[in-house]
């Protein structure tokens, strides 16, 4: 679901976040060996290589699959089901569930949510780039 990327990216730029967008090009080739391919993939703050990114899972997968992000060294991983997110972040003892991003700690995700779920994408990006401006 490209138009969720689009709303996250949308917020980098907004609040001035460096970035940089993979795909689910950065780890194709071990994802691949362990049948994985997120949506999109993100690395704050700088661009690759770096520890702190993260991988967005819009469509398929699920927590089962956290283990072969830990593998990686996946700092966090976004699920997003049933028009909400789940965010898991990589700490010592594997992955737990968080209420924020440790990487995008000021996003809102139920606000995003509320964004992603409106079937018009370029009213809802102009709606949320408002939001975000606090128009």
């Amino acid at each position: 679901m490209r138009y969720v990327a689009r709303l996250i990216e949308l917020f980098a730029l907004e609040r001035d976040v460096p970035l940089f967008g993979y795909g689910s090009a950065t780890f194709r080739k071990a994802l691949a060996e362990r049948g994985l391919e997120p949506d999109e993939c993100y690395v704050v703050g700088r661009e690759m290589p770096d520890d702190e990114y993260l991988e967005v899972v819009l469509t398929s997968g699920g927590i089962d699959k956290l283990e072969v992000y830990r593998g990686l060294g996946v700092r966090e991983v976004w699920f997003w089901y049933e028009g909400q997110f789940a965010v898991y972040r990589l700490g010592d003892s594997g992955y737990e569930r968080q209420a924020h991003s440790g990487l995008l700690p000021t996003l809102d995700f139920e606000q995003l949510a509320r964004f992603a779920a409106d079937p018009d994408q370029h009213a809802a990006l102009k709606a949320y780039r408002d939001a975000l401006r606090g128009r």
